[in-house]
């Protein structure tokens, strides 16, 4: 009995049962068994899932870049738009303000019209006021030089004043 537990104390003692080389072909016909288990199961499921995964995700890739492009040539026909859009809103601007000043100096030049119309009128007024005013200054000159004259005339000589004569002789000096 003690050889029998030697012999199994000895049996034990060969060390890791993976490096007996007793076991290597039962090791052998289960690592292939294992390894081919995980290939059919790879190449069955998981990588047919992991293909339609990354298929999907380069639909979807292609499917946003399409998108995006879309999107970038609809906002350069926007900005496009937009640009033309505003070159036509200040081209009628600069059209507003043109005919805008057009009016306003037509109406300007209306008024400043009437303003120079009215300008000439009281100017004509004036005119006939000042004729009127000089003509009136000319009469009462001559009123008093004749009067002035008869009066110098009668105090000179008392028998002799003619107050026609007088008058004409005024009139001539007064004239020039």
């Amino acid at each position: 009995m003690a050889s029998e537990t030697q012999a199994a104390a000895s049996e034990h003692a060969v060390g890791m049962p993976q490096l007996d080389f007793a076991t290597f072909p039962n090791q052998i016909f289960w690592l292939m068994v294992t390894l081919v288990a995980i290939f059919f199961i790879l190449n069955r499921i998981v990588i047919p899932r992991i293909a339609g995964v990354l298929a999907d995700r380069h639909d979807t890739i292609q499917r946003d870049l399409e998108k995006a492009e879309e999107l970038k040539k609809m906002s350069v026909e926007a900005e496009e738009a937009y640009n033309k859009a505003l070159a036509d809103a200040r081209v009628e601007a600069s059209n507003i303000v043109a005919e805008t000043k057009a009016d306003i100096q037509k109406d300007l030049n209306k008024a400043i019209a009437k303003a120079d119309a009215q300008i000439a009128a009281k100017a004509a007024e004036g005119e006939v006021k000042i004729k009127e005013i000089r003509d009136d200054a000319l009469r009462a000159v001559q009123k008093v030089a004749s009067d002035t004259a008869n009066e110098i005339v009668k105090a000179v000589m008392p028998a002799a004043s003619d107050a026609k004569a007088v008058k004409a002789a005024v009139t001539a000096r007064l004239k020039g």
